[in-house]
């Protein structure tokens, strides 16, 4: 699987370590994701998904149904 979060988007982004001479060499930013286990009790079943964890905050808030709703419409998932 690629390091990109299925609710939010989210993937590697690509940068440049800078040294204390100013010299700079590429790098890349990786998202902080986790992969967690979600019940729906609309659906009544159990999703997997590999989410960023400022994702997890959002279903805390919103809920699960809402995200995935979300989701769907933004085109990130089937």
């Amino acid at each position: 699987m690629s390091r990109v979060c299925q609710l939010t988007g989210k993937k590697v982004m690509v940068g440049n370590n800078v040294s204390h001479s100013n010299r700079k060499t590429k790098r890349k930013f990786y998202p902080n994701l986790v992969v967690k286990k979600f019940y729906i009790p609309e659906e009544d079943k159990y999703v997997t998904l590999k989410i960023s964890t400022s994702a997890l905050r959002t279903i805390n808030k919103k809920g699960i149904s809402a995200c995935l709703k979300e989701a769907r419409e933004k085109g990130l998932m089937k």
